[in-house]
């Protein structure tokens, strides 16, 4: 969107709004490897103008975009990457510092725009506590925020800043498809984002065909939340989704865990350990060797079939334990490669 006056008061007018609408927020009160290399993003349709003015609904409000974004700002995770896949760098993304790497960003982010001889964005402080000040000195177009935990105060904040795309449904429970989808649309560019969501699900699926001695292997992706603790993740979490689209199979065990609402999992406690020993293969995370150690050393954790047997699938690297948990048109190449001797190895172990 070109410079204008109306920019200049837009922004007088957000910095009072802000103001004053957190005084009052105060007060009322997260086949194969060849295959999988990273495509070239598609360029961003010379018609997408003519898409505009879009409106897009979410649970938190409406947001009208009245012409074609060019300074773009994401919360939240997944929108950054898709708005880069589908040709535009954002100006400014949330910063997740627990999965980026020495660069200081997630590293798959870091190579596609490096590789685009971009500038990448200015990172800013999100969550609970969003630096809306460098929100508003960015000057966005639009802020997208499909697949985050923004409140509806914070909404009310940041609508008054740009036009704030937030999720359908509930926080943190959008499908990676649809987020490319949403995005696509306030992008002006629809049919792009249906050829990502292909491109994606080809990359996947490939992978997969590569892959036979996957068929019929079944794991639970589980969590911990420290000793005596145990967490299953359900089908249609992302990172689960990630595994059952490179050709395993999500242990039916699973499905007769009770959900927590939100959280697309389910806390079944370590006494239930037991109820896993049908999963060929277990996959989880650590935060470090020292906890893998300790976890792993409670008898009901170690007494699982896939544990005891070296069957698990982990990692401690926060930036590929970050990359497998999201599916985007830029982590899927960056995770595959990554993946498929992990769980080559554990698989390995399975005595068919």
């Amino acid at each position: 969107m070109p410079f204008s006056l109306t920019r200049v008061r837009r922004r007088a007018l957000t910095l009072t709004t802000i103001v004053a609408t957190t005084v009052l927020a105060l007060g009322a009160c997260s086949t194969t490897e060849k295959t999988a290399e990273e495509k070239p993003a598609p360029a961003p349709t010379t018609t997408a103008s003519a898409a505009f003015p879009v409106t897009i609904d979410s649970a938190l409000g409406q947001a009208t975009i009245t012409e074609k974004p060019e300074r773009i700002v994401t919360l939240g995770q997944g929108s950054t990457e898709t708005a880069i896949a589908l040709g535009y760098t954002p100006v400014g993304i949330e910063s997740y510092a627990w999965g980026s790497d020495k660069t200081g960003y997630l590293p798959w982010i870091h190579e596609a725009v490096t590789k685009a001889g971009g500038t990448l964005p200015k990172q800013f402080d999100g969550g609970e506590d969003i630096d809306f000040d460098t929100i508003v000195e960015l000057d966005p177009d639009v802020i997208l925020a499909p697949w985050s935990g923004i409140t509806k105060e914070q909404y009310d904040i940041l609508k008054d800043i740009a036009p704030t795309v937030a999720y359908p449904g509930e926080p943190w429970t959008t499908k990676w498809d649809e987020q490319i989808q949403i995005i696509a649309k306030a992008l002006g560019q629809p049919a792009d984002g249906d050829k990502l969501i292909a491109q994606v699900k080809r990359q996947l699926a490939d992978a997969a065909a590569s892959r036979a001695q996957y068929k019929d292997v079944t794991f639970s992706y589980i969590y911990t939340a420290g000793p005596g603790t145990l967490g299953v993740f359900m089908p249609g979490e992302q990172r689960v989704d990630m595994v059952s689209s490179l050709g395993l199979t999500v242990d039916p065990v699973v499905n007769t865990f009770e959900e927590t609402k939100g959280t697309a999992s389910a806390l079944i406690g370590l006494e239930n350990a037991p109820k896993l020993a049908d999963s060929d293969l277990i996959f989880t995370f650590y935060t470090d060797e020292k906890t893998r150690k300790e976890i792993e050393a409670q008898k009901l954790y170690a007494a699982i079939p896939a544990v005891k047997r070296g069957g698990v699938v982990y990692s401690h690297d926060n930036s590929f334990v970050t990359a497998s948990s999201i599916i985007n048109p830029l982590t899927v190449p960056w995770v595959i490669d990554r993946y498929l001797p992990m769980i080559d190895k554990a698989v390995a172990t399975i005595d068919r």
